[in-house]
């Protein structure tokens, strides 16, 4: 084992992202749900101007770019990703003078800002599907997926709603069933059409020519259907069912074809010609649901011709053991080509990650740890509002419920509200300084004492930890867009070496809460000093208490 110093390789604050086109390779994005991140007008619903007010916070975390989920105009009948204007703000949450003050104010911090584009459907109030449903021959009448019953009446084939029942709705105006994937307010638009396409990305360079550096990208797998409409035959036998699929018979089908349809890749690369006319724009698709994941993001991300990454559902799952996590991650690194992979661990539709994977365990030591290795792991990580604090689930009781999704499947699946109540940022306000107004959906009581402003003085706490870990992150290039290899190590440790251009850190994580000892004599190491992690070299063994980590420089 070697004590010299070496040289790092470091880069300065968010210096980089000003002169890199490839600024999003292992940036930190932060997802903001806005109608929960602070309320500014005092109606119980985040808005822009919230978002605005609490820049400085977001900028203290160390994190490089903010991705916005909807805040177009919207009638809310899935919160915002139900769009009836895609060149507008709704009222409830500003303005577009709002917006354009708030991408001035994060650029001015040096931050970049992704906004949600919902193009797979519209709202069925969208002026395009109003239009398209009042006769089978007017100019948007080809726009949404129409299609005749069967001679009995029935929908045209077997496909289903992710919310539940057909993915088929009658309209009563033409006499048809349209598609939706999802609440039947949501019809399908028709990618077949070339129009459509021109229309989606038309509004896209609407908010390129506003300032917005790129678009994290909904239900990307899901913009093109089969023409032929068939059926979707049963899921394959052996294969097997986890979580909420085991009460949505959507899970029963084998999605050949309502999605992930081979046409998919001329739309994307037409989209990455539109991205590729401002300089730094990126792109980070959300694949969903798709039982060959690996492929779909390699063909979706291969470098340069279509988006620029993706993430699927693989690592929000309840699976969390050392083996799976390891298994994911090769089998990504191994499949994905030149494309370049979105990890995340939280979002807007899964339960929290502290109570998925870390119910039971010290949430002080869990949830950073989480974030540690989310954040080193080759590829693009996502942390979701209130991971920095170490949320765990929140119980929102059945009479306070929002989402359509939980009404439905209630009470085996409580839907997504449960993820998705306002951040505290306050321990002494009724409702966790998020507004002075009822709020949406309620504070969850369990959250007040990991209010921001409890943690802030705390050196120790989740979110001083975090801050610390994340800054420190930004001085290795390695961390940020190196390769990654595994090493064996025992069952519940991951140990990685992420490299490039010559420069190689080791990774080590401990999952679970007892101690560990890693056998490293073969690596010439040099420690680093981590903020927030005490798992120490000790001649040729690697010693790591439960839930911690150990960075090194590899000589």
């Amino acid at each position: 084992m070697s004590t010299a110093t070496p040289v790092l390789t470091q880069i300065d604050a968010h210096s980089h992202l000003a002169v890199d086109t490839d600024w999003w390779r292992g940036a930190v994005i932060y997802q903001i749900y806005p109608r929960s991140f602070q309320d500014s007008n005092g109606d119980g619903i985040g808005d822009l101007g919230g978002i605005t007010q609490r820049l400085d916070y977001i900028a203290s975390l160390g994190v490089d770019a903010i991705w916005l989920s909807p805040f177009f105009t919207s009638p809310m009948k899935d919160f915002g990703y139900d769009v009836s204007d895609y060149k507008d703000v709704d009222p409830m949450f500003g303005t577009l003078a709002d917006f354009d003050d708030l991408i001035e104010a994060v650029h001015a911090k040096g931050m970049k800002v992704l906004i949600d584009l919902v193009i797979s459907h519209t709202s069925d109030q969208h002026p395009w599907f109003v239009e398209s449903r009042d006769s089978r021959d007017n100019p948007k009448a080809d726009w949404y997926v129409w299609a005749d019953a069967k001679p009995e009446g029935s929908p045209p084939n077997n496909w289903l709603s992710i919310f539940g029942g057909s993915a088929w709705e009658w309209d009563s105006v033409r006499c048809q069933y349209y598609l939706h994937n999802f609440l039947a307010s949501q019809p399908d638009l028709n990618f077949h059409n070339r129009e459509v396409q021109d229309a989606v990305l038309s509004a896209a360079q609407f908010w390129l020519d506003r300032g917005v550096d790129g678009f994290r990208l909904d239900t990307v797998n899901f913009y093109f259907h089969d023409a032929e409409l068939r059926d979707n035959p049963p899921l394959p036998e052996g294969a097997q069912l986890t979580g909420v699929e085991t009460t949505n018979p959507y899970a029963f089908q084998h999605h050949l074809y309502d999605k992930t349809r081979p046409e998919n890749l001329q739309f994307l690369e037409r989209l990455r010609q539109l991205l590729d006319r401002y300089p730094g724009a990126t792109s980070v698709g959300e694949i969903g649901s798709d039982r060959d994941v690996i492929a779909t993001t390699a063909a979706y991300t291969e470098n340069g011709k279509r988006i620029h990454m993706a993430y699927s559902f693989d690592l929000l799952t309840p699976q969390r053991s050392a083996g799976f996590i390891r298994e994911t991650v090769e089998g990504m690194e191994k499949g994905i080509g030149s494309g370049w992979p979105s990890w995340a661990l939280s979002n807007h539709d899964v339960v929290r990650v502290a109570s998925r994977w870390g119910e039971g365990a010290a949430q002080d030591r869990f949830a950073p740890l989480a974030t540690a290795l989310l954040t080193c792991l080759r590829g693009t990580p996502c942390l979701y509002q209130g991971e920095e604090l170490g949320l765990t689930e929140a119980d929102v009781p059945y009479d306070k419920l929002q989402d359509p999704y939980g009404i439905r499947f209630w009470p085996k699946f409580k839907g997504r509200d449960g993820c998705r109540t306002p951040m505290p940022w306050a321990t002494d306000n009724a409702h966790g300084g998020f507004s002075e107004a009822e709020p949406w959906l309620p504070v969850a009581d369990t959250h007040m004492n990991r209010s921001v402003a409890r943690q802030l003085d705390d050196e120790h706490s989740v979110l001083q930890r975090t801050k610390a870990f994340l800054i420190w992150r930004r001085g290795y290039t390695a961390l940020l867009k190196g390769d990654l290899t595994f090493i064996d190590s025992d069952p519940e440790t991951l140990v990685f070496i992420r490299s490039h251009e010559g420069n190689k850190v080791l990774c080590a994580f401990n999952l679970a809460d007892i101690p560990a000892e890693i056998d490293v004599a073969g690596l010439s190491l040099f420690s680093l000093n981590a903020p927030g992690f005490s798992g120490r070299l000790d001649g040729g063994k690697l010693r790591l208490p439960g839930l911690d980590a150990y960075f090194a420089k590899v000589l």
